[in-house]
């Protein structure tokens, strides 16, 4: 019989093969995940960006079945949805009526489900691929992107969103998004085990690359500037309505009034913005309250922008459609005011109903989608016009898809989401969703206005800074000003293919490179 080096490696040092009882392996990984929501806001301790990632990979190395490294991989991905997504809990248990053992469950099979991204993550590294840190960074990068549009996307908990605020790292999102901070994050922390394994080679491209981050956030490239045209003033309302009052029929004249009387003081400044669905009705039954807040807006010249649902009757036909089609909306009135923004990116099941018409099947579901769905707008939608500026718009959940953000800020001098997050409470949920914000903005060189119904209302530059933020879950007004810039950063103009190539390259070469190697102990 004749011995290989691997096998006489295995008779001299037989204690270096031992691996960790799979048990504890999987609640290793379990923990690994589950220990990535201190990296986001609002702990921000972002080394945890880079540590979690590598002890999933560490456990990946020692030569395994499929069967087992799926479930590691499964493992990670729910200890991280099931408490980096917790704040979905909230809306589930407090807002929707389910008791909390049911709400533990559904929470407990979403982080199940996600975690179906790493388990074949994992699958996909030890059988595919050789298992070192460019193909793990690589296969990475690719369940990120995968989960901003399969199944129609739930882009977070984003690695590169740790980095946010950490510009030797996040100067690269002007360049090539947020996927690019992802892959020097990930193939940091892969290369650190190797190097662990005395195998450094690896962190020296890491090193490189992190090098050439910090020398673009040193020489600080404009990637865009300034338009030349003094600073707006602007008012964002945060009206701090309570989610369970906020969609009650008799409530809405009261939350009319409370945004009325927030606005009173803030006429004469440029720009005024009320937030998502602060008009609580659609425009065609708040026809006199919009009459006299834009006639308030012009005498005053102001630009009024509001949130709204809103029913477009003009594209319907009785013969054909049962009901108009309406959309959850921005719209910009007043002085100076034109456009329309309709939301992009529905929330599945608290917008629309997936799998249209499938659930006539169930007879106390038949023909309800129609009516609780809103519309989905399109995606080559003009900006809105105010004061003399192209303002791109985010409604809400939408400003997590960064092509989405993206294809808005084109042509546009400065972006504004709105947003209620009140359906989370005090969870971190509306902290993540500003964090991303300001990704949004470091992404696109763009000037943020963020004003929400309980928080966080605020005013991040074009550096992803926040210039000024109001407190959560108080009634007040955000007062600043916004700087229009014009130009266009790399991100803008190519978008996510550049990292997309990337790691379609180094997939296809770590591919090429164990096939054959395989190969060639088969020869032997």
């Amino acid at each position: 019989m004749r011995l290989s080096t691997d096998d006489l490696q295995k008779h001299l040092n037989p204690k270096k093969n031992r691996q960790l009882p799979f048990g504890l392996t999987l609640l290793i990984a379990l923990l690994a995940g589950a220990i990535f929501i201190f990296a986001l806001a609002p702990y921000g301790f972002w080394p945890v960006a880079i540590v979690s990632p590598a002890i999933l990979y560490a456990l990946l190395l020692p030569k395994m079945s499929g069967k087992r490294a799926f479930m590691i991989g499964e493992a990670y991905g729910t200890g991280l949805w099931c408490v980096g997504a917790f704040w979905l809990f909230t809306s589930i248990n407090d807002y929707s009526d389910t008791p909390t053992w049911l709400a533990l469950i559904l929470i407990g099979l979403m982080g199940l489900g996600m975690g179906l991204f790493h388990g074949f993550l994992a699958l996909i590294f030890n059988r595919l691929l050789g298992r070192q840190p460019f193909s793990f960074a690589a296969l990475w990068i690719l369940q990120e992107w995968l989960k901003t549009w399969l199944f129609t996307g739930f882009p977070w908990l984003f690695v590169g969103y740790a980095f946010t605020e950490q510009y030797w790292l996040s100067s690269l999102a002007p360049v090539a998004g947020v996927f690019a901070v992802s892959f020097v994050a990930v193939l940091l922390g892969a290369s650190l085990v190797e190097l662990l394994r005395r195998r450094a080679g690896y962190l020296v491209v890491s090193a490189v690359l992190v090098l050439i981050s910090v020398s673009l956030w040193l020489l600080d490239p404009q990637w865009t500037k300034p338009k030349g045209t003094p600073d707006l003033s602007v008012s964002l309302i945060q009206g701090n309505i309570p989610q369970d009052l906020k969609w009650l029929t008799e409530f809405q004249v009261e939350t009319l009034k409370i945004y009325a009387n927030l606005t009173r003081t803030e006429w004469q400044r440029d720009l005024i913005i009320w937030p998502e669905s602060s008009i609580p009705m659609f425009q065609t039954e708040a026809i006199g309250f919009i009459s006299e807040m834009t006639k308030m807006a012009k005498e005053n010249n102001t630009t009024w922008v509001t949130g709204i649902p809103y029913k477009d009757e003009a594209d319907f036909d009785p013969a054909t459609d049962k009901y108009p089609p309406f959309y959850n909306s921005v719209i910009a009135l007043g002085a100076e005011a034109k456009g329309l923004y309709k939301k992009q990116r529905l929330v599945p099941f608290g917008e629309y109903i997936p799998f249209q018409g499938m659930l006539d099947i169930l007879p106390n579901l038949a023909g309800s989608q129609d009516i609780l769905s809103y519309s989905r707008g399109g995606k080559n939608q003009s900006p809105l016009q105010v004061r003399g500026h192209n303002l791109g718009s985010a409604v809400c959940y939408e400003v997590a898809y960064p092509d989405t953000t993206r294809r808005n800020a084109i042509d546009t001098d400065f972006l504004v989401t709105i947003s209620n997050d009140a359906w989370f409470g005090t969870s971190a949920g509306p902290l993540q969703h500003l964090q991303m914000v300001q990704m949004r903005s470091l992404e696109n060189g763009r000037w943020f206005m963020r004003a929400t119904n309980t928080g966080v209302t605020a005013i991040i530059d074009h550096k992803g800074r926040i210039i000024k933020r109001a407190p959560q879950f108080e009634r007040t007004v955000l007062r600043g000003n916004v700087q229009a810039r014009v130009g266009n950063t790399p991100f803008m103009i190519m978008g996510h293919y550049p990292i997309l190539f990337i790691i379609a390259l180094l997939l296809g070469l770590s591919y090429l490179s164990k096939r054959s190697t395989k190969r060639a102990r088969l020869g032997k």
